[in-house]
């Protein structure tokens, strides 16, 4: 297992989020990655890696640039949307394996609420050409609609149900508002879920990510230098990434139910040398709710089918067995791509939680998911 615990998260960054930030997508990131540098207890001058995994065309030269940073010896980006993130850590901890690196810059972030709306995603990414191709003919414009019939396919073979789908999108509001970096800070009731208006059948409103505006960022450091970093160390012990089946277009799958994260989950859990029972808590990527329920059955937390009945009973919870993002998400905290999630995880495994605090966390898993059901995973421990 030649990547398990080479390397370790030494700083995390994150700016304010909200809905308009006033101010450019640069700016953002080099706020929040100059926050990640300082917690590492680091220098610009000691980075000497960056994955940029921004979007709106921010690249390496502009931290370099704005940072002061002269000898960067990597940069790299992981074109795997909400997957690329959790990638990324994959990526630095092989550059520092390679003794390429000691300290790679991961910052992720963007206006995406107040800035230009991309109304026809279909047509901006290149990953989805062939959708563009053969569905967008149809009147398939937006995410909503890719994973639509994922969801009904679900509901069809395994009896899920609306209601359930609810149970995340709640918990992820109840744990967002114990956070002071939450935009979505109203209570939210199953009910309030059901009534939310109907986006493409069977997601509602209340079962999609909100947009945002911010950054966050990570340094990813050399294990023997995280020993002696300013806060406590977090190991990155296992790491995968998978694309799933017929990976340009959902609907041709021979199975609707199966994301790149049943591929990728036995890899890191192999690398890590844990299995699900051992994790004490999941930060799961969550464009939609059933993402987050999907995930919870293709990483092995329950068997396909499950995922449903699993949720429900404040399982999910803080308290529960499995406490799911403990920031609140994408649905409830922030649209960071992911990043946010990857920042919530180390601070739990730090012990620095506050009122979202998992007791004794020790182990923990974060995922990313893009595109069309690729997929990434990360377990940390503390070390």
């Amino acid at each position: 297992m030649p990547l398990r615990d080479i390397a370790a998260i030494t700083g995390i960054g994150e700016t304010k989020y909200c809905r308009n930030a006033g101010r450019s997508s640069v700016s953002l990131n080099v706020e929040a990655a100059l926050a990640a540098i300082r917690d590492a207890g680091l220098q610009p001058k000691d980075i000497d890696g960056i994955i940029a995994l921004t979007y709106g065309g921010i690249v390496a030269e502009d931290f370099m640039t704005n940072l002061g940073i002269s000898d960067l010896r990597f940069s790299g980006a992981c074109p795997l949307g909400g997957a690329s993130a959790v990638a990324g850590l994959q990526s630095a901890a092989a550059m520092i394996k390679a003794g390429i690196c000691r300290h790679v810059l991961l910052p992720a972030g963007r206006n995406g609420a107040s800035g230009p709306r991309v109304t026809n995603i279909v047509a901006a990414i290149p990953q989805m050409k062939v959708l563009a191709e053969f569905e967008r003919p149809l009147g398939v414009f937006g995410p909503a609609q890719f994973y639509a019939p994922m969801v009904r396919r679900h509901m069809e073979l395994y009896g899920t149900t609306s209601r359930q789908l609810g149970e995340i999108a709640v918990t992820m509001r109840r744990h967002a508002m114990l956070s002071d970096n939450a935009i979505m800070q109203k209570p939210m009731t199953i009910e309030d879920h059901q009534a939310s208006r109907m986006i493409a059948d069977p997601l509602r409103a209340l079962d999609c990510c909100i947009e945002s505006d911010g950054a966050a960022a990570v340094v990813v450091s050399a294990a023997d230098f995280a020993r002696d970093a300013p806060n406590t160390r977090v190991l990155i012990s296992g790491l995968a990434e998978a694309h799933p089946e017929s990976p340009s277009i959902a609907t041709q799958r021979a199975d609707l139910t199966k994301l790149g994260t049943a591929k990728a989950a036995p890899r890191a859990f192999a690398m890590a040398g844990v299995t699900p029972s051992d994790i004490d808590l999941a930060e799961l990527y969550d464009c939609f709710t059933y993402i987050v329920l999907c995930q919870l059955e293709d990483l092995g937390f329950c068997k396909k089918g499950e995922g449903g009945a699993f949720v429900e009973g404040g399982r999910i919870s803080l308290g529960g067995a499995l406490p799911v993002n403990t920031h609140g998400g994408l649905l409830s905290q922030a649209h960071v791509s992911g990043m946010n999630h990857i920042v919530e995880l180390v601070r739990q495994l730090r012990g620095q939680g506050g009122k979202a605090q998992v007791k004794d966390a020790e182990l923990g898993l974060v995922t990313g998911y893009g595109d069309f059901s690729d997929a990434s995973i990360a377990i940390m421990r503390r070390g």
